[in-house]
């Protein structure tokens, strides 16, 4: 069974702490052929595996893609 939503923590530096956003499957799939999970506003968007391999994809243009961010699965 698919999990329907995810906490995506995004770690920057020690000092920075973390960030936290929640993100529901969408009917779309990402370019490795997992679906693509996106917040309420669409703009943070990221394809995770069915391992909890995260990839961000941009949503727009300009932005840099995180590189330290890792998915945890919340109960339907």
């Amino acid at each position: 069974m698919q999990t329907q939503r995810y906490e995506l923590v995004f770690e920057d530096g020690p000092e920075e702490g973390q960030d936290i956003v929640v993100v529901s499957v969408t009917e779309q799939e990402g370019p490795g052929g997992h679906p693509v999970y996106a917040d309420e506003t669409g703009i943070v968007r990221a394809e995770i595996s069915d391992r909890g391999e995260v990839r961000v994809l941009p949503s727009g243009g300009g932005q840099e893609p995180a590189q330290r961010v890792r998915a945890r699965a919340l109960p339907s």
